[in-house]
């Protein structure tokens, strides 16, 4: 990991101590994935066959998982894996429910009610890696708040193995949490099918779930098509900043670290520290845990992208960490609380020496599909408002016409809209009032 003194660095040298791996959308990039949608678009499920074959390297005879699919799954299992599975999801439910937005109604003016409705999404499509690693926390994260929400239609894609079968985790969390459909695809030709519909897969109205760079550039070209699908967020590589203090636990440090640098060679972990002692015994740390992880050089990897980062107080590690606007942040400090205020630009925060981000990635109850990349300092992580349309209502009787028309003419006039000027004024002229 890079090591740096962020107050012997320069304002440019700071955005460059800062900066994520490159994740420029290569033009190879971004015209594949426009074939590949192209291809679903005009061929819908025998384009799908053929890409999963060429990709994924599996012949598919259903594309849609059938029952049972689902039963063999639940079978195969371990009861252990299947309990937490469902404590998992329990505690997932528990949190988003008591979070989730409420009805509104106030009566702004005497005779003027303006209320907020909430309608669920009618159908939406949800995405789940697999990979080098198979994701069910994923299908509890994404699938959990969409049953809150009451959506209608809740569809799931993630790819199938060489023996075309999903992965049976994935498919017992997704029925667990009342997925209703569950189709074997992957890449960017799942996201095209959701966006776009084929014979088989029901077109979606907005689209969730984490992806490799091919997912993450079919969800900006479907979002960017007025035919095509909303997503959740733009997203990138995995990330952490950990922010620790001299009494730190260098090996509950490193072991964040290495959590999140396992996930794939373009992650990025940063710890921002006032002791250069705690950062030296970190990096040590990390070097002797990571030489005994399977997934180790691929953390090796992610870890060249990486830095330790001295400051001279805790405040400037926070003043660092809302520059940075972390996936994940992590409060490695003695009264960590107390920072929780400071903090303006983050996915999730974990407090304390005893709240690993391993946690919060599957069974706390928040949720771990996240903004990355530096869009948390403007994007949320999933909730149940994310699969919700909040739509306003207003009711005026005559006398709230009389208390608010006055200022609606006014305001119209100084915009010389003067047909909704009238709007307004030829009602009030039917009540007796001329202005």
């Amino acid at each position: 990991m890079k090591r740096i003194n962020w107050n012997a660095l320069d304002e440019a040298a700071r955005n460059d101590a800062l900066a994520r791996p490159a994740q420029a959308r290569a033009e190879e990039l971004r015209r594949g994935v426009e074939r590949i949608i192209a291809e679903v678009c005009a061929n819908g499920d025998a384009a799908l066959r053929e890409l999963s074959a060429r990709y994924d390297r599996c012949s598919l005879d259903a594309i849609e998982v059938g029952e049972a699919e689902f039963a063999a799954a639940e079978a195969k299992l371990a009861p252990e894996l299947k309990a937490a599975i469902r404590e998992a999801a329990a505690r997932i439910e528990a949190f988003h429910r008591a979070a989730a937005p409420q009805p509104v109604g106030v009566n702004t003016a005497v005779g003027v009610r303006v209320e907020r409705i909430l309608r669920p999404i009618n159908r939406v499509g949800l995405y789940v890696p697999a990979g080098s690693a198979p994701l069910p926390s994923t299908a509890l994260m994404l699938g959990v708040p969409a049953r809150i929400a009451g959506c209608r239609e809740v569809v799931l894609c993630s790819p199938a193995r060489a023996d075309g079968t999903c992965d049976e985790a994935v498919l017992f969390a997704a029925r667990s949490v009342g997925v209703h459909r569950v189709f074997k695809l992957g890449g960017a030709q799942a996201i095209a099918a959701m966006a776009y519909g084929t014979e088989s897969v029901p077109r979606c109205d907005k689209l969730f779930g984490p992806g490799n760079s091919w997912v993450t550039e079919a969800k900006l070209q479907v979002s960017a098509d007025p035919n095509g699908a909303a997503i959740d967020m733009p997203a990138g590589p995995s990330e952490v900043l950990v922010i620790a203090d001299a009494l730190a636990n260098p090996a509950f440090v490193a072991a964040d670290l290495l959590s999140q640098a396992e996930h794939g060679p373009d992650s990025q972990v940063v710890l921002v520290s006032p002791s250069a002692a705690l950062l030296d015994e970190v990096a040590a740390e990390v070097d002797c845990q990571c030489a005994q992880l399977p997934r180790g050089a691929i953390a090796q990897q992610a870890l060249e992208q990486s830095r330790l980062i001295e400051v001279e107080s805790l405040a400037q590690a926070v003043e660092v960490s809302n520059r940075y606007a972390p996936e994940h942040l992590i409060l490695q400090v003695s009264g960590a609380r107390e920072l929780v205020a400071s903090i303006d630009s983050a996915g999730s925060v974990f407090v304390g020496a005893w709240t690993p981000e391993s946690v919060g990635d599957y069974c706390s109850g928040s949720n771990h599909v996240l903004p990355t990349y530096g869009y948390a300092r403007s994007y949320s992580g999933v909730s149940v408002a994310s699969y919700l349309k909040q739509i306003t209502v207003q009711e005026l009787d005559p006398n709230g016409l009389r208390a608010i028309g006055p200022c609606t003419a006014t305001l119209a006039a100084a915009e010389q809209l003067e047909a909704h000027r009238r709007a307004v004024t030829l009602r009030l002229a039917a009540l007796g009032i001329s202005l």
